[in-house]
């Protein structure tokens, strides 16, 4: 008689794949269904909202590279938007020949909008104790520093790439990580995915930053 919980489907690795392939499924779906509501394509609202995420203006390369997608994508997904009057283009002031993407009025009000399909989510995830947001977001970063590592997604404005990070400066469990812009210290709920302020360390300091991140994180777990 086979011993219970010890076959492959019962390693976490496995169950792991199967709930962010459903939670992805379950995004794709809103986003398509927010999308279609207001006659856009699913690129066509990651524009949007991305554009709506960033102060300045982008260019057309940096929202390729954003978003995963080829610059034939990009320029017809604009091109529609630009006929919606949701997306105009300004003048780049460090290259006459080129043009930076900026939401129309219409296009913030469309953005607001559509940043709003993942309230479900939302909701869910404020149902989680703070020890367990602390967790699924360290678990978050490091999916995505892996992923930025291979240059598999662009590169996110995180904590534990920036020069004022300081993990686990303080012995306060609840607030160990200190940040030198600000000259505060802060805690895992507070670790920031992008950043206005960030500042990129270089790459030595960025491994010692993520090394240290990343084991004291790892003796943190322990029991």
């Amino acid at each position: 008689m086979p011993r219970p919980f010890t076959g492959p489907a019962d390693a976490p690795a496995p169950k792991l794949r199967q709930g962010l392939a459903k939670l992805s499924l379950a995004l794709r779906h809103e986003q398509w269904t927010a999308g279609t509501a207001q006659g856009m394509t699913p690129t066509q609202t990651q524009i949007l909202t991305t554009l709506a995420a960033h102060e300045a203006p982008l260019r057309p390369g940096t929202l390729a590279r954003e978003l995963a997608v080829t610059a034939p994508t990009i320029t017809d997904a604009v091109r529609a938007l630009e006929r919606k009057n949701l997306v105009r283009r300004t003048p780049d002031p460090h290259d006459r020949r080129a043009a930076r993407l900026a939401l129309t009025a219409r296009g913030r009000r469309t953005a607001r909008r559509q940043a709003q399909w993942p309230d479900l989510l939302l909701q869910t995830l404020d149902t989680l104790a703070p020890e367990e947001q602390g967790v699924l977001l360290r678990a978050l970063i490091k999916i995505i520093a892996r992923l930025q590592e291979e240059r598999r997604i662009s590169t996110a404005r995180m904590c534990a790439t920036c020069t004022f990070f300081r993990p686990y400066a303080h012995p306060d469990a609840r607030r160990p990580h200190h940040c030198a812009y600000v000259d505060a210290p802060f805690g895992d709920r507070e670790l920031r995915l992008d950043c206005p302020d960030h500042a990129p360390a270089d790459p030595a300091a960025r491994r010692a930053l993520w090394s240290r991140f990343t084991r004291a994180t790892l003796e943190r777990s322990q029991p």
